[in-house]
Formats: C-alpha cells, structure tokens, sequence
C-alpha cells in the first residue's frame, strides 16, 4: 500500500495488533499459523471485537482486508498488514523489507491479496488439500526421535556387517592389508598422505585395530539407538566409518558408505546436543508436558536437501547419460538378472509383463525426477512424496540387495513426516507419545540454549560452504561434461577425503550383459573344481540369496571385476594368489574345495549368465542358465607364487 493510503488511528493498542474477519474460516486457518511464527509479540483479535476501537477504519475495510496498528497509531492493510505483522519474526522480515524496496512485489502481493479476498472459499479448500486442518508451522520432535534410531541402526549394521569381513578384506593377510597400502602412500605423498587419507588407522594398521573400531562401532551404535549423547556419539561414530572406509580402500567404495557418512556428519547438526535428552512428550494425567531440545531448522534443511539431491541425482543421471533403455523404459528387461547380486524375488519379477515393466521404469524415474521437489512443499504433497519414496526403496529391496542404502534413505524420508501427522498415526499407539499440541509449540517458539545455538550457527555455516558445491553436483547432472568452475573445485578437493558432500547416481547405465568370473582350482591341470561364493552367482541350481542389509564386499567387487579385465582389478591378482594360504580371505567363501590340500593351479572363467524361463526352470530346477565365454584370468601354478 502506498503512504498515501495508510491510516492513522487515534486511540492505538500498547501491542502490535492483527485485525480479521472472525467469521472467515481460511482466514482462521491462517491466523493460527501467524500467531505460532510471531510467538506472542502481535496481538490478534476479531474485527467483530474491536472495530468500534478504531472509528478511522470503516467496517467495510475490515470485512474486505485484514488491517494491522502498530502501537504508534499507523495501520496498514491487505497484504502490507501481514507482512509488517510477521516482520515481528526476524526470519519474516524480509516480506517486509521485499514490499517497500523491490519493484512490482507490492503490485503482485496486493493483486493476489484481493483475488483470495474475493475466493475464500476456494482459498479454504486449496488449504485443506495442500495442509489439511492444520496450517501452523510443522515441528519436527518425532521425526528428529526416530530418525536419529534408524541412523544408528543403519551404523550398526554397516559396522557389524564389516566387522566380520574385515580380516580377509584389508587385514594383515587379506585380500588387499591395509599395513602394507598405508606406507605405499606415505611412501608416495609423504606428510600429505595425512590429509588425503583422512584415517586413525595411520595411528595403528593392525587387525587388532581394525576390530577396536568395528567393535567401537557396533557399541556406540547401540548407544545412539538409546539415545544416550546423540549428538557426540555421531560425532564419534562418523571418524570410525570414515576411518573404516578409507583402510576400506576399493571394498568401502560404494555410494551407500559415502551416503552413510554425509548422512552421518549432517546429523550432528541436528542431533540435541546433551548427555541424555529429554523427548518432547506428553503422558496421560500430567497437567505439565515435558520438555526437550529444540529442532535445529538449519540441521533439518541440510538433511532435507541431502535426501533432495539423492533422490534428484539419481533420476536426472539416469536420462542425461546416454542410455537409451532409460528413455525408452526397457531398463528393467535387463536390471532384475544383470543387477549385482539379485534376489529370488527378482527372478519372478523378471517374468512379468513387459508393460509392467516399462510402466514401473516410468513410475521410477517420476519418483526419482518429479517427487523430490515435493519435498519442501507443505504438508499433504510433502507426506505423499515421502510415501512415494519409502515404497520404491521397499521395493527395491525386495528385488535386490543394496546392503543398507534402503534402510539410510527411508530413514531420511522420516524427516518429512511431522509431529501433527506423527500424532494422528501413533496416538494411542506408542508408550512414549508424540508431543501435544502445547508442547509442539513450545518447541517451535522457545529460546535455543546457548550450545543448540552454536550448533544452529554451524549447521548454517555448513550450508553456506556446501549449497554452492551440492548446486553444482545436481547441475552436473543435468550437465554432466559442464566444467566446474575453480573456486568450487578448490573447495571441494579440500572437503571431498572427508566424504561429507557427494554426489549420487546409481544405474546411470543399465548393464545389459551378466558376466560372472568363476574362479576354479586343479591338482593336475586336468580337473577343476569351482571356488563358490557365498551370496554371488555360481552354482546355477542355487536360489538367488536375500543377505541384505548386509553387504558380502568381495561378491559386490567380483561384480564389477567382471565388468572390466583383471588388469584393471589389482586386489583380483592378490585374491587368487590369497585363496592358497590365507584363512582369513577363505571365510569370505561359501566353499573352498582345498581346504585341506591347497591346489595347483587356479584360474578364472568367465560366463555369461541369465535368469531361467518359466519352462526351464520347470523343466530343470534351475534359477540361471550360463555359457562359457573365455578365460578371465589364465591359468596360474601357484608353485611360483606360494607365500614365503
């Protein structure tokens, strides 16, 4: 509104006041909201109620716009009067500051005031079916609750399932030790080796160590479940998988333990940082609700975007990388029998219709690419985004086994899910319940104390120096030859051994082809007999295995080894030359046929494998039909390379 048109009133309330019309339904939607964000510094009332205070408005300007006095007298109205009202939040400020100094913003607020003006019934149902009853500011007590549980489940299962491979992946006498790769790299990029490889494990390379931090993390896992000092337990418990994964080397490099590390270090930022914290609950009887540690709204929103940017990437690098089954939907005439390491489910799954396939291809990338954006709208699309995500990543699971990755991003989707929402589905439920409406707002208004204030503030400096790099990665995937600009290289090189911004895209390009290395042994170069693996394809009468969220590293890397040649897989040679001596690299099988004699010779065949018909499978019991393509490793007489 122009000066021209502002009022003054002679008698003006000691307290900014809000004046609307008490028998507009969306118009009391709305207020409540408002009061909930001004937290008690602007009064509400009724023009009903109080025109007759302020004779220099007329009665027919307050039926057709909400009015706002300020205690010096000046009134403002329409759109102006709701954005001086919540300038009296500082994160509100800027409507404000918009509509006195940008241009045409005042125009385009007051247009839309009046058009909803004259449509309040339609504005009344456009707010029921974007928030439902309920349009205050969403808190977030019992999404931060279960979230921060699920997290700690995923880092136990993710230090468990290492723990008990850990001796034959990077072990003294594993498949690739981690005491002698760490002096290889000292060796090369002297004191910079530190910072390139950022790992507690230059303190101490041993097994022993290896086990202190599997264990440790099994430990405070448990720990972060309870709920005990969330926040430093994550704090903790980040340096241990970080440190894990870089002594990991090629078997830690999957996007699911970069995932679980972004993940994981965002989440100190919402964490409560106390020893024991208090939940937000209510229990029947008590007249005083109790109280909790406030969510930090920056910590949220930079999980928010990390679930953003997941899901987002890895539609977008699916259409962007030149693969034409994406396009045209045959991705999944191929994905069920050529994924790394399939489960039974997706053997009947590869025996549906093709235009179920085609559409579930459709329904993927529409959940992948479209959905994610409904992530920050309100609360009615935010929670079907949030359906829709959780029930392709059960889907997923059930055909595949991606360890833990399904389990990490259904956990971030609880973040999307409110405490009003929370409250409808667990009331009556759950013995510690969601918080009253009370005690939400509470939550939502109350002062942060002084460490969830320096918590808030480093979650904001978090986004400031990521959002330009996270911008760029989803820009990369739209554009993925695009050059990255070098200030933006050089902060990434420095934050990038961290693992703690990343990109993401799986199956960017669908493998059309199954290879399988079948690695075999012979005492006398004449008859060979099969290394069987425990979860990878081999035996073509054994069922597809259901090992998630557990993670058999060395059948996932013998799926990508058959991607390429040995040459290109250096821990391959190591393997072979391993499986004759070392029992630790032999518990990672399912059989050794020498295990009491070591053989020969050894080598590695390579096959093309495939899921059976209906009609084969009937007619033969078998789950895969393979064909012998070549030697991927030529024969090797371990005469010549027996330990010393």
């Amino acid at each position: 509104m122009t000066d021209e048109r502002r009022q003054r009133v002679a008698n003006p309330p000691t307290k900014p006041l809000l004046i609307w019309d008490g028998e507009c339904h969306f118009c009391k939607l709305w207020i409540e909201r408002w009061r909930e964000i001004t937290a008690g510094k602007v009064d509400y009332a009724t023009y009903q109620e109080v025109a007759d205070r302020f004779p220099e408005i007329p009665r027919d300007e307050f039926r057709r716009a909400m009015a706002f006095i300020e205690p010096d007298g000046e009134a403002f109205l329409a759109a102006e009067a709701v954005y001086r009202s919540l300038g009296y939040r500082s994160s509100r400020k800027w409507l404000a500051w918009s509509y006195d100094h940008v241009p045409g913003f005042a125009a385009i607020s007051e247009t839309a005031y009046k058009f909803i003006a004259r449509h309040r019934g339609l504005g009344s149902t456009f707010t029921r079916l974007l928030w439902g009853k309920d349009v205050r500011p969403p808190t977030y007590f019992w999404a931060r609750r279960w979230f921060l549980r699920a997290l700690g489940l995923t880092y136990l299962v993710a230090f468990a399932s290492l723990w008990v491979q850990v001796d034959g992946l990077v072990g003294s006498n594993g498949v690739s030790p981690l005491n002698q790769f760490l002096p290889a790299v000292y060796e090369r990029f002297g004191r910079s080796a530190y910072s390139l490889l950022p790992t507690l494990c230059w303190l101490d390379s041993s097994n022993g160590f290896l086990h202190f931090l599997c264990g440790g993390g099994v430990v405070l896992s448990l720990l972060l479940i309870l709920g005990i000092a969330p926040a430093l337990l994550l704090v903790v418990l980040f340096v241990f998988y970080l440190s894990l994964t870089i002594a990991g080397q090629t078997f830690l490099s999957f996007q699911w333990d970069i995932l679980l590390l972004e993940t994981g270090f965002l989440s100190i930022f919402l964490a409560p940082w106390r020893l024991w914290p208090r939940e937000l609950m209510w229990r029947p009887g008590s007249a005083t609700p109790a109280t909790g540690s406030p969510v930090s709204r920056p910590g949220l929103f930079l999980l928010k975007f990390l679930l953003f940017k997941l899901t987002l990437m890895s539609g977008v690098v699916k259409l962007t990388s030149g693969d034409d089954c994406w396009w045209n939907l045959t991705a999944l005439d191929y994905h069920y029998w050529s994924q790394p390491l399939p489960t039974v489910f997706a053997w009947w799954a590869d025996k549906s219709p093709e235009w179920f396939k085609h559409f579930s291809v459709a329904f993927c990338l529409v959940v992948e690419i479209i959905v994610p954006f409904f992530i920050w709208a309100p609360r009615r699309p935010r929670l079907i985004a949030a359906g829709l995500m959780i029930f392709l990543q059960i889907v997923i699971a059930v055909t595949g086994n991606y360890c833990f990755f399904n389990l990490l991003t259904i956990a971030l989707c609880l973040l999307l899910i409110d405490d009003s929402v929370a409250a409808s589905l667990c009331r009556g439920v759950l013995l510690h319940r969601v918080p009253d409406t009370a005690t939400q707002r509470r939550g939502y208004n109350c002062a942060l104390p002084l460490q969830d204030r320096l918590c808030s503030y480093a979650a904001i400096a978090v986004v400031i120096v990521t959002l330009p790099i996270n911008a760029w990665l989803i820009f990369s995937a739209f554009k993925p030859h695009e050059e990255w600009p070098r200030p933006l290289i050089a902060i990434y090189g420095r934050l990038e051994p961290f693992r703690i911004v990343n990109g993401y895209g799986l199956f960017r390009v669908m493998t059309k082809e199954r290879g399988e290395i079948v690695i075999e042994g012979s005492a006398d170069g004449i008859d060979w007999l099969p290394y069987e693996f425990k979860w990878k394809p081999g035996d073509v009468m054994r069922a597809p295995g259901w090992c998630a969220p557990h993670q058999p590293r060395l059948d996932w890397q013998m799926w990508f080894a058959a991607l390429g040649s040995y040459r290109e897989n250096p821990w391959f040679g190591r393997l072979i030359v391993r499986l004759e001596w070392s029992r630790d690299v032999s518990r990672l099988l399912a059989k050794n046929p020498f295990s009491h004699e070591p053989p020969r010779y050894i080598r590695a065949m390579f096959y093309r494998y495939r899921f059976t018909t209906l009609r084969e499978r009937s007619e033969t019991g078998a789950w895969w039909k393979r064909e012998e393509l070549r030697e991927y490793l030529p024969t090797v007489s371990l005469d010549q390379v027996r330990q010393p």
